[in-house]
């Protein structure tokens, strides 16, 4: 096909439409607009009523006006507006026409590349034409110049391309086609810079002939993926391709391909492979982020039992967070949730582990929107539905057992770990046998992986069931016999918790699951419930302090370890100052907390908040907040930044805030705090104590030793070594306990808010609260930084009734290091001892 000359004569259109155009281009100067709407132009009130014919001309016009005679073009604002705005338009124009059009817009056969039809696109509304006369096209086939046309120019943009709006102008060309009995195979080309477009491209080029048609309309249809959620359009397509290939076929070769993606690394781009530059991270290049927001659309038609945690995995790896960056791939997540929320009760039960994982808030927030839609839709309550969803992943009583030939693999529940242990003619081995490695490698790959999930699960409701302390909930006998105590996973957790049964009368009794029956305090047998009993997971603000103490005391001689800190829960009870300020507390104020570290904790625990940033106020708020819906109240945790020695990091955000009161609120204002019951009042206060207990600079040992902040060594010197926080309380009380059971009990003492320890060398006091070191005589400071990734020294030796702290791990390892201070060969510790 010949394209026009550029000596041609000026088109008729161009002659008539020229005033039409310089009197549009003279009412924005003379009102000197710079930045307007069309709507507001008279010039454009006259055009825009016109008919289709008309507007077909003056967009012909206002395109041939954009074009320099050089054939070079410049980019004029208001032209564009009004080109974009009109081929949006009705409008009336031949076959003849749009390839004029397109030819005008720079998208010429003769001398065409990959990269010339890129820039068209950039400068002009190329797509919206071509939907245009795909309309056109509905109502009568196109002429045989426009299809000549439009092959040709396939056949330029049949070549690989990194470019997202090319792939976009591909599959538009080939639906016209198509549209007129085109018989083609449809073209569809990934970009290859990934692993997953190159796996795509791969699988495309093996599909015979015969059988293409309907995978590559599906691979097609993922190309075309946009905004946030699929179409009805997109969906009847999708549904309709799949039953083309066979639901079975579609859903094994899908989860290979969503392995793939979960199994993606992360990227890193640096500006020419330089760290020190400019860089940005990446599951996958621009070009294929839609394609594979189309595959977990489409995945959720087929949803296998494999691929819900593969989804998961997805979509934890996409809200992963980048300094500076925000997360890796936000759209891909949020399609994963999407899928998930689709996929019935085992999906949302992956939803409600999936929202305890991640940090965001926002996110936190759209996950939770699906969760009630789903209990909404079944008529439960969001709470309900996540006990429903719980999994069992095969266990009985906490285990399961399997059989590879000769040999048997038990998973099964031991002290908070899913633990696979191997068995031969009944006896136990070490490690998995190497024979299975070649004989079993699928089947062990299986089991790996249902282990993984045991344990991802096991962990998730352990957070959920902590966390659960602060509703108070009660739950009918029967539920609570069906979704907990009798559940494959769940009663795991909840047999070695009290729990409260409230009876019909009024009157309550607490009880603990021991020899297959319910028992008291004291050991004592208790009747088991009727049926009209409620219960609720027992709190030891419920109770008096003797009974707190009775419940202890049964644990320790039964060596009960419980799940989760219960009976040696922490306790936040009102206090007198409390009680004189009535409206906030200032118990946890004035403390000096890492920002970072402090969000990641409040996320952790289910709270609110948003970093502070040194820029404009760069924040929303001067506090954390957790919602209590169950109560109607809101609690406030205030802070602010702490603006001293340029304390901010590259991003501009604070490395410090410093904390101040805590409130309860509700949409009347604030609540006075004798009338926040005491069990959300201690839950709350417990919450803050930990965000200082783990954020606060005064359990950093090197802090003042590098620097800190001059104006605040006054306060890392009072917390480090100063009164002790109620964790710190609860810690004083297990070591008093454990010291004189462990080698170091001959040499050690408990001594007010100190572990003294007697080395060779020197005396040392080890703060409970804190872990930082002062040596005997002089209180002089020793900085001795822990080693986190070592195995505490006293797990294994000494039975702790709840899951030890990390503080109190600390403190025992370093206690059993000073104790042997002569044998000590870390250089830096021993010039410190003998100064």
């Amino acid at each position: 096909m010949a394209s026009i000359p550029e000596t041609a004569p000026t088109p008729p259109e161009v002659v008539e439409m020229q005033p039409v155009i310089e009197a549009y281009l003279r009412e924005i100067k003379e009102r000197k607009l710079s930045y307007y709407k069309l709507t507001d132009l008279a010039t454009y009130q006259e055009l825009k009523d016109r008919d289709a014919a008309y507007k077909g001309r003056l967009v012909l016009a206002v395109a041939a006006q954009m074009r320099r005679p050089e054939g070079s073009y410049s980019f004029d604002y208001d032209l564009d507006m009004l080109l974009k705005v009109l081929v949006r338009s009705t409008l009336e124009l031949t076959n003849a026409d749009y390839v004029r059009l397109l030819h005008l817009y720079g998208l010429k056969l003769e001398g065409a590349n990959i990269n010339g039809i890129a820039n068209a696109m950039a400068l002009f509304p190329v797509l919206p034409t071509l939907a245009q006369l795909e309309k056109q096209a509905k109502k009568q086939p196109l002429e045989a110049e426009i299809l000549d046309y439009l092959r040709q120019l396939l056949a330029i943009m049949a070549v690989n391309s990194t470019d997202t709006g090319l792939m976009k102008l591909r599959v538009k060309v080939q639906e016209l086609l198509g549209q007129n009995g085109e018989n083609h195979l449809p073209t569809v080309i990934f970009s290859d810079n990934d692993a997953f477009g190159q796996a795509l491209n791969a699988f495309v080029a093996q599909l015979p002939p015969a059988t293409a048609q309907p995978w590559l309309r599906l691979l097609q249809l993922w190309q075309k993926t946009s905004g946030a959620q699929p179409t009805a359009k997109f969906k009847k397509e999708a549904e309709a391709a799949i039953a083309a290939i066979g639901q079975a076929t579609v859903a094994a070769q899908y989860s290979v391909w969503l392995t793939c993606l979960s199994q993606l690394p992360v990227q890193t781009y640096s500006y020419d492979n330089d760290p020190s530059t400019y860089s940005n991270s990446y599951l996958l290049t621009g070009p294929n982020l839609n394609p594979a927001k189309g595959l977990v659309w489409t995945s959720a038609l087929v949803l296998m039992p494999a691929m819900y945690s593969v989804l998961e995995d997805l979509a934890l790896k996409c809200y992963r967070k980048v300094p500076g960056q925000g997360q890796i791939a936000s759209s891909l997540g949020n399609a994963c949730v999407l899928a998930l929320a689709q996929g019935g009760l085992p999906g949302v039960g992956h939803l409600s582990r999936l929202k305890l994982k991640v940090k965001q808030s926002n996110t936190q927030a759209l996950i939770q929107g699906y969760l009630e839609k789903a209990a909404l839709e079944l008529g439960v309550t969001p709470a309900e539905i996540e006990d429903m969803a719980v999994p069992t992943l095969g266990l009985t009583q906490g285990r399961a057992e399997y059989h590879y030939g000769d040999y048997q693999a038990r998973l099964q529940l031991v002290e908070g770990k899913a633990e696979v242990q191997w068995h031969k003619d009944g006896k136990e081995l070490k490690s998995v046998p190497a024979a299975l490695k070649k004989t079993h490698a699928a089947e062990l790959k299986e089991l790996k992986e249902t282990q993984t999930q045991v344990q991802q699960n096991l962990t998730a409701q352990r957070e959920r069931l902590d966390r659960s302390f602060v509703e108070g909930r009660r739950l009918p006998l029967a539920w609570f016999q069906q979704y907990y105590f009798e559940h494959e996973l769940l009663s795991y957790l909840v047999r070695p918790l009290i729990w409260r049964f409230h009876h019909p009368d009024g009157s309550h009794t607490d009880a603990l699951w021991l020899d297959e029956a319910w028992h008291n305090a004291q050991g004592q047998p208790v009747a088991a419930p009727g049926a009209e009993t409620q219960v609720q997971l027992w709190h030891p603000v419920l109770v008096s302090m003797t009974e707190v103490l009775a419940w202890r005391q049964l644990l320790d001689a039964r060596q009960l370890r419980q799940p989760l800190k219960q009976a040696y829960r922490e306790l936040y009870l009102l206090t007198p100052p409390e009680e004189r300020t009535g409206t906030y507390s200032n118990r946890m104020a004035a403390h000096i907390l890492r920002q970072h570290q402090f969000n990641s904790l409040t996320k952790l625990r289910g709270w609110r908040y948003r970093l502070m940033g040194a820029y404009d106020k760069g924040y929303e708020s001067d506090s954390a907040t957790l919602e209590l819906p169950a109560y109607g109240l809101q609690a406030q945790f205030w802070v602010s930044e702490v603006n001293a020695d340029d304390a901010w990091n590259d991003a501009g955000i604070w490395n410090y805030v410093s904390t101040d009161q805590v409130r309860f609120v509700t949409g009347h204002g604030t609540v006075p705090l004798p009338e926040v019951p005491p069990l959300v009042f201690s839950e709350v206060m417990r919450d803050v104590d930990l965000f200082v207990g783990v954020a606060s600079v005064g359990n950093d040992p090197q802090w003042r030793d590098n620097g800190g902040l001059p104006a605040y060594r006054n306060y890392w010197e009072s917390y480090s070594f100063g009164e002790l926080g109620e964790v710190a309380k609860n810690r004083k009380l297990a070591l008093e306990r454990l010291v004189p059971r462990m080698k170091i009990g001959k040499v050690s003492e408990i001594q007010d808010r100190f572990l003294v320890v007697r080395g060779k060398l020197r005396t040392y006091k080890i703060h409970l609260g804190s872990g930082n070191i002062l040596m005997e005589p002089n209180d002089q400071y020793l900085c001795i930084v822990p080693d986190r990734s070592a195995k505490a020294p006293s797990a294994a030796d000494v039975f702790l009734p709840f899951e030890g702290d990390a503080v109190l791990s600390i403190i025992l390892s370093k206690a059993l290091l000073l104790m042997d201070d002569d044998k000590i060969t870390d250089e830096t510790i021993n010039r410190q001892i003998k100064r």
